[in-house]
């Protein structure tokens, strides 16, 4: 009996030693051991045993967490008192420095933000710091990084979640920005006026061009016209001449024709174009028709002017 009591015994403290030799590290963390309190080695993620009562295991989370920055009033370098907020983000790099160079880091890390963000801020004035978030977030993460990377940790970056002034400063700002709102409508509402203006000018100058070559054209094709006009007629004519020359000289002339032509010498005679006619005798018949001709026609021209 007394045996099966110590077998009993020795089973139980054999099943508790080796719970508590056994120890799992998760993908996320580190395990750091310590031999009667004195740093020993590193445990990677996974299965491991430790010697019981003598050593123990203290896990490091690596990793990413944010550090909230509680709201602090800051003073700007125009002296306007703004509210600040920030949260901070870091990741552990070493595990030993962060968990034996500081005591509680998210304390530390909070205190040191506060102090660094008024700096950073209060060598801003008010219009800077509002728009110029970005500027704030990377000098500030720059001074955390290095302050921090003694604690085994990094910065990854630094956020302002807002930046609050006074409620009179804010109305004057809102009233500012209505200003410069309306400033700006005003100023785009001339300029379209304006390029308005140009366009309708640009316009009735354009149009007045195209009158103009119209009108230009159209003389111009009026004289083309008239031109080929006289071209065609003189042309005509001059066929004319040369059909009625080449049949006086070079053929047998009718009587007609001949006629004809003492008509015009005629007319040209009337005119005072020709000073002189010479006759051939063979033509006193032709002559005698002609003067017949004449006397009829100044019959006809007596009798409708007497009516």
């Amino acid at each position: 009996m007394e045996a099966a009591v110590i077998l009993f015994i020795l089973i139980f403290v054999l099943v508790v030693y080796v719970a508590l030799a056994i120890k799992i590290v998760q993908q996320h963390e580190q395990g750091l051991v310590e031999r009667f309190g004195r740093y020993r080695k590193t445990l990677d993620p996974g299965f491991h045993m430790i010697i019981p009562f003598i050593e123990r295991v203290q896990k490091i989370d690596m990793r990413e967490q944010v550090v909230d920055v509680p709201p602090q009033e800051v003073i700007t370098k125009d002296n306007v008192v703004v509210t600040v907020d920030a949260v901070v983000y870091y990741q552990a790099t070493d595990p030993v420095k962060l968990a034996y160079n500081v005591r509680n880091f998210i304390i530390a890390a909070t205190k040191l933000a506060q102090t660094n963000l008024r700096n950073v801020v209060g060598d801003m004035d008010l219009d800077d710091a509002l728009t110029s978030r970005e500027t704030i977030n990377t000098e500030l993460r720059v001074i955390l990084d290095e302050a921090t990377d003694v604690w085994g940790t990094r910065v990854v970056r630094v956020e302002i979640q807002r930046i609050d002034p006074p409620g009179d400063v804010t109305d004057a700002m809102h009233r500012q920005m209505k200003a410069e709102r309306d400033r700006r409508a005003l100023v785009t509402e001339a300029e379209g006026e304006k390029r308005s203006a140009i366009l309708k000018a640009e316009g009735i100058k354009e149009s007045r061009i195209l009158d103009a070559q119209g009108q230009a054209d159209a003389i111009k094709t009026v004289a083309d016209a008239q031109r080929y006009e006289r071209e065609t007629v003189a042309e005509g004519e001059g066929r004319a001449i040369e059909r009625v020359f080449s049949a006086i000289h070079t053929g047998d002339p009718t009587p007609d024709l001949i006629a004809i032509r003492y008509l015009e010498a005629l007319q040209g005679i009337a005119d005072g174009q020709a000073t002189k006619i010479y006759l051939p005798m063979e033509t006193t018949s032709i002559l005698a028709s002609i003067g017949a001709m004449g006397e009829l026609f100044a019959d006809s021209q007596r009798d409708a002017a007497g009516q």
